[in-house]
């Protein structure tokens, strides 16, 4: 793992009005997280940790402070030049898996690279080499509503690497999965940052998918610290 910090957050605040009502959701957060790293972020519902990924990807902005990802401070592009940025550098792992239900396997891991000024040859290598690398050269003409939700967000997995970008973010990753499927994931997910070395970033609940990772950090109440579970396995 390299010690060059791929990216580097410092001071950072971010809060939302509700009317006259002023919601702090994250409170001075400072983070670095080197080349090759691959950071877990947990905590409760409303702690902050989708927006801190968020933030990462340039999806929001930070009302304070600064958010540096290959050195560039993302919080100071404008839109259509964060758009560009954000389709080289970061790949968006959901949930919900987001992929489009019309579309097949491959057109769905495609779909990102159309906004891109590879050839149709290089896009379907691309498309290729990440659908075997999840395991589903196999499934490249099936649609969604032909696949299991394992599948689907390994579809997703696939979708989010194959412009081979610097920075994978993952915001729940297995949270719709049942247990031998969220397996699956995080298992491509540990070869993907250990073969491969990308870097990922991921949010979850789930103390056993958290456990995959490098290291794990905790947001409480917009704060980040030490996962306390982690510093008593670390001593």
């Amino acid at each position: 793992m390299s010690e060059t910090p791929l990216v580097r957050i410092r001071d950072v605040h971010k809060f939302y009005s509700r009317g006259t009502e002023r919601i702090d959701v994250l409170k001075g957060v400072s983070l670095e997280i080197p080349a090759g790293d691959f950071l877990a972020l947990m905590g409760p519902s409303g702690s902050g940790k989708s927006t801190l990924l968020n933030l990462l990807s340039g999806i929001d902005r930070p009302t304070s402070g600064e958010v540096r990802v290959l050195d560039t401070d993302i919080s100071r592009l404008g839109e259509s030049q964060l758009a560009s940025w954000r389709n080289r550098h970061v790949g968006y792992i959901f949930q919900s898996f987001n992929l489009i239900p019309v579309l097949t396997a491959f057109e769905n891991v495609e779909l990102p690279l159309l906004l891109t000024k590879l050839s149709k040859a290089e896009r379907r290598k691309n498309v290729e080499t990440a659908l075997d690398l999840v395991g589903l050269s196999d499934r490249m003409g099936h649609r969604p509503k032909q696949m299991s939700g394992g599948q689907e967000q390994r579809v997703a997995i696939a979708r989010a690497i194959a412009a081979d970008p610097d920075l994978l973010l993952c915001d729940e990753p297995t949270g719709n999965l049942d247990a031998r499927s969220g397996e699956e994931v995080m298992n491509i997910l540990t070869t993907l940052n250990q073969k491969l070395n990308k870097t990922i970033v991921m949010v979850t609940h789930d103390p056993h998918a958290a456990g995959f990772a490098r290291r794990q950090l905790h947001l409480e109440k917009g704060l980040l610290m030490e996962n306390a579970l982690a510093r008593a396995e670390a001593t």
